[in-house]
């Protein structure tokens, strides 16, 4: 029996180089097993690839291993015509009946079922704010607080009714950054009562069953130091207390330019200051071997929130019939366009 096949995965979702496992893939993940995967543009390539892709995947790693896809609509879409529908952009449904975007979104986690996969990172809650960085901008379904909440549970929603778990993004709130956390880190300035608002829409959906992602950005008046991934401070009294939060945490993709340091060290970090998981996004199989080697396992609370969330989605799903779902949503974009 290999480390890989005996013990506690570690708490880490990594990425892959390409359109197959390869075998140093392989034999890294049967020594030093992550809890899943998460695919990007370039480990796509058709309906058949992707599928055996993530068939070898779940064939290493469980049965159950979480695969996860950015699949938002708009400008965040890993698949893509002509083998997969395009989406709206969220922004798209913030005048339409809240029926439509549930429609969309039950849709869109259907087309991710079908492949394998089991995690959709999605929806973004950031409010969209005049004045910031567009890195959110039509990736939002709002500007207030309670559209955000309005078309979030829809969001949530039609992806448990189709068999995937959402994951909310950026928690505690990225609207208000004026950089692009891929690129630098972000420091936001405002107050907690402006604050308060960016958290709104998190604590008003914390109890659906979403995993949540953490935001890669300082907010001076809670940790002037440290950003939200790495802070034990913006986890435990803000996202856990304030927002009430109990659910899987996993941090941003630990290979974006606003951390600074090696992704073996970043993770401890962040693990210690409260996330269940990390992501480690950019498939390069050293930096992979190195966080895996030095990751902590997954923790029992961070496992019975795992079961919890794929609790609250077996519990909603249902037969959908795609046809349906996709006419009823048509109808109503051309209604309201």
């Amino acid at each position: 029996m290999t480390e890989g096949q005996g013990m506690r995965p570690r708490a880490a979702i990594v990425g892959i180089s390409g359109p197959v496992l390869t075998a140093e893939e392989a034999t890294l993940f049967r020594a030093h097993r992550p809890l899943g995967a998460i695919l990007f543009a370039r480990n796509v390539q058709d309906s058949a690839q992707l599928s055996a892709l993530i068939a070898d995947l779940r064939d290493l790693l469980g049965a159950e291993a979480p695969i996860l896809v950015d699949q938002e609509g708009g400008r965040v879409a890993r698949l893509r015509p002509p083998y997969w529908p395009a989406f709206p952009a969220p922004a798209t449904f913030e005048p339409l009946p809240t029926e439509a975007c549930r429609d969309n979104a039950a849709l869109l986690g259907l087309t991710c079922a079908e492949l394998g996969f089991d995690v959709v990172c999605a929806p973004v809650l950031d409010l969209r704010i005049e004045g910031a960085h567009d890195i959110v901008g039509d990736r939002a379904s709002g500007s207030e607080p309670r559209e955000v909440v309005r078309l979030g549970r829809a969001w949530i929603e039609g992806l448990q009714e189709a068999g995937c778990i959402p994951v909310m993004k950026h928690i505690p709130g990225h609207g208000r950054a004026l950089a692009d956390s891929h690129l630098e880190l972000p420091r936001v300035t405002a107050d907690r009562e402006a604050l308060a608002l960016d958290c709104a829409p998190f604590a008003a959906l914390a109890t659906s069953g979403s995993w949540a992602m953490t935001a890669h950005i300082v907010y001076e008046a809670i940790d002037p130091e440290l950003p939200a991934t790495l802070s034990a401070t913006v986890i435990e009294t803000v996202i856990r207390r304030a927002i009430g939060f109990k659910g899987v945490l996993v941090s941003d993709d630990l290979c974006m330019k606003a951390l600074a340091g090696e992704p073996a060290d970043l993770a401890r970090q962040s693990l210690a200051a409260g996330c269940d998981l990390v992501l480690h996004c950019n498939g390069v199989l050293p930096e992979t071997a190195a966080l895996l080697a030095d990751c902590p396992a997954l923790s029992p609370l961070a496992e019975a929130r795992l079961a919890q969330a794929r609790g609250a989605m077996l519990a909603a799903r249902r037969p959908l019939d795609a046809g349906v779902l996709r006419a009823a949503r048509n109808a109503a974009l051309a209604t309201f366009a």
